[in-house]
């Protein structure tokens, strides 16, 4: 069988003479089976060498900052998998544990020749894979599932924004954007035990913080992803461009939790997008140089996040391994933050009273309410919530560890790096150009509620929150 999936989508980690034996996807990031490179590439390998194969999940006791909100959406979304993939003939493993202890001895127990995972650029799971590597000595691969144009191909060098990735990712969509194929069923049988996963004592065996609950507003798995997508394409996506930055209305798409847990493709969206207005991808992706949404176009104004925004964030995260400090900010913006540290802050908070969100100011808390009672701050907001984060720490290194701590605590799609990367813009000036010099922000973009108040019903947006809060 010839593979399905372009060769630039591939990274050999290691590569060895071919053997007989199993093939195994190491699923991490791209948690569906429907619209999964990774899987298909693995699935190929195997038809080609008429090979078994499985695919794995390993369910470390701990991941980051991640909570039960986050576990409960991913273990949900994995059983959905599981059924999916057994119709394929293809065997489902959760693997409690840390990836370097498990896939090795999975590996050898299983007689594993061929060992595939998908791309994800944080450095935490840059390092599981660099420990795997090193006690295996199999043919390893990595497939970029989750990107439409692969980060590697992209770009070789960390781009200073969007204004500088949108060109090369213009040049390359019609390479990558074609239609996924569909999974076969698994022609040759896996011979290995396939024990029965009991999916509530795994949820209990994990070491997380319970008292972040689940929420109730979206379902997990990749069948619900898509009932979302068709909802947001077929009623929301004629008032987006001018709705998504109201925090007060219903108009984003809802997609990020499903993109981060791997439930849905974001070339999928694209693909339905394409399909939808009947135009070439080319007339209207990337049509405005500066970035701006102004005058583009509802479907211009969703490609855009999810194809540029959303992949510069990789390419941010994969290319800059200090994305989440002081350390990964232009050198333009370290020296503006350098010459204000010592600039009086006129209101001082710790961790606490931020999470409690007990500040003085009733637009923040709202915020911070949104995030902690739903899972999903709206977007224009988040950008606020940071850079007041900022305004009111007494150092950038202290404003970057709550910023994060709270974002990948509480959001469905935190420990993400779209969450990394739109804290490094709030705070360090990441992907964005000086201003203004002014105190404590230095040339750092600055925002206040009187900006807010520009773009949509502060009062409104704050009565809300208050009720969502008061009836949790």
């Amino acid at each position: 069988m010839a593979s399905p999936v372009n060769p630039q989508r591939v990274h050999v980690l290691r590569e060895f003479p071919h053997t007989n034996g199993t093939v195994l996807y190491w699923m991490g990031r791209d948690m569906r089976m429907e619209d999964n490179w990774a899987l298909l590439f693995a699935q190929s390998l195997a038809i080609r060498y008429r090979m078994p194969m499985a695919v794995a999940f390993v369910l470390p006791p701990s991941f980051l900052e991640a909570t039960e909100r986050s576990y409960g959406f991913l273990l949900k979304g994995l059983q959905e998998t599981e059924q999916l993939l057994k119709k394929k003939n293809i065997p489902f493993y959760l693997l409690p544990g840390t990836p370097e202890k498990v896939i090795p001895k999975f590996v050898q127990q299983h007689n594993v020749t061929k060992l595939v995972a998908d791309f994800n650029p944080l450095n935490i799971v840059d390092q599981y894979k660099i420990s795997v590597a090193d006690k295996i000595k199999i043919s390893f691969y990595e497939v970029d599932a989750h990107n439409i144009v692969p980060v590697r191909m992209a770009s070789q060098k960390q781009e200073y924004g969007a204004y500088t990735l949108r060109p090369k990712l213009h040049r390359l969509l019609p390479e990558f954007l074609d239609e996924f194929p569909p999974v076969r069923k698994h022609p040759f049988d896996w011979n290995h035990t396939v024990l029965v996963i009991d999916w509530q004592k795994l949820q209990k065996s994990l070491t997380i913080d319970r008292t972040v609950k689940e929420v109730e507003w979206i379902v997990p798995g990749e069948r619900a992803a898509e009932k979302c997508m068709v909802h947001f394409l077929s009623e929301r996506l004629n008032t987006y461009e001018t709705d998504r930055n109201d925090p007060i209305k219903n108009g984003q798409s809802n997609l990020s939790p499903y993109f981060h847990f791997g439930h849905l493709a974001p070339q999928r969206v694209a693909l339905e997008v394409i399909k939808l207005t009947g135009k070439d991808i080319r007339n209207i992706v990337l049509t405005d140089s500066n970035g701006s949404s102004d005058n583009r176009g509802n479907e211009a104004a969703l490609l855009e996040e999810l194809i540029v925004r959303r992949e510069l964030s990789d390419n941010f995260t994969f290319y800059n391994k200090n994305y989440d400090s002081f350390e990964g900010f232009p050198q333009w913006a370290k020296v503006s933050i350098n010459e204000h540290r010592n600039d009086k802050r006129e209101k001082i908070y710790t961790l606490e009273q931020f999470e409690n969100a007990a500040t003085h100011d009733a637009l923040w808390n709202a915020a911070q309410q949104q995030m902690v009672y739903t899972g999903k701050m709206h977007g224009y907001m988040r950008m606020y919530w940071a850079k007041k984060i900022l305004e009111w720490t007494p150092a950038v290194e202290e404003s970057m560890l709550i910023a994060n701590f709270l974002n990948n605590k509480y959001e469905l799609d935190g420990c993400d790096p779209n969450g990394y990367a739109g804290v490094a813009w709030s705070i360090g000036g990441v992907h964005d150009r000086a201003w203004f010099d002014r105190p404590v922000f230095g040339k750092i973009r600055y925002m206040n509620e009187n900006g807010c108040k520009r773009k949509f019903n502060v009062d409104e947006y704050v009565k809300q929150m208050r009720i969502i809060a008061e009836q949790s």
